[in-house]
């Protein structure tokens, strides 16, 4: 199923072809990914939990080695220009062209991979915080009850 629209719009088409063909929503691939990780989180203590919901949002503010590598490239290039100018046109050669659709597509492929790890460490990190945010409420509610 293509769309342009993203992850999210993919969900609900897929959820509603599951629908639309009587099939039990439960049985999603997206939807038991997400339960089989917050039954691993589940199991893990609160303490631990916080360490992990810590290092996630590192992962999701830190700017990484990617965006490190797309922008510092450039510069690298920048200062070997003339002698990569001579490799990459010498003769009428077209290793320019080659050259220019490797590094577009390893600048694209590399964007692309940072942002999907940093979609993949905040939803992690919603999970964790629904489930400490669950832990806190019935603690809460143990306390009033006594």
């Amino acid at each position: 199923m293509f769309s342009l629209r993203g992850d999210a719009h993919k969900v609900f088409l897929r959820l509603k072809k599951t629908m639309d063909h009587g099939h039990s929503v439960k049985q999603m691939k997206e939807l038991s990914e997400i339960e089989e990780i917050q039954k691993l989180y589940k199991t893990l203590d609160s303490s631990v939990l916080k360490l992990i919901y810590y290092r996630m949002t590192k992962e999701k503010n830190g700017s990484g080695i990617i965006p490190i590598i797309v922008s510092s490239v450039p510069w690298l290039m920048l200062l070997f220009s003339k002698q990569l100018s001579e490799f990459l046109f010498h003769d009428g050669s077209w290793l320019w062209l080659l050259f220019s659709c490797l590094y577009v597509f390893a600048v694209a492929a590399s964007v692309i991979l940072h942002f999907r790890e940093k979609a993949w460490a905040a939803f992690h990190m919603e999970i964790i915080k629904d489930i400490l945010n669950e832990r806190k409420d019935q603690e809460n509610l143990g306390h009033s009850q006594v």
